[in-house]
């Protein structure tokens, strides 16, 4: 995992420009819709990426679960 911390400023119109570096190592294009998230006394701004685009992004995870007995 990388940790990238950037400082930006807010506009007048509450706006911030996301770092050229984080937009460039997420992918992130003009257009893309992000989720804002508060937790705590931090705000995340998560892209929302198309479903297509997830298909196969957990492929060879371990299904196998171990349960106990239910009786």
């Amino acid at each position: 995992m990388v940790i990238v911390m950037k400082q930006v400023t807010v506009s007048s119109k509450f706006q911030v420009v996301i770092p050229r570096e984080v937009r460039e190592s997420m992918d992130i294009q003009p257009g893309i819709r992000v989720q804002v998230l508060q937790y705590e006394n931090r705000i995340e701004l998560i892209p929302s990426r198309d479903p297509k685009s997830l298909r196969g992004f957990i492929k060879g995870i371990d299904t196998e679960v171990d349960r106990q007995n239910q009786q």
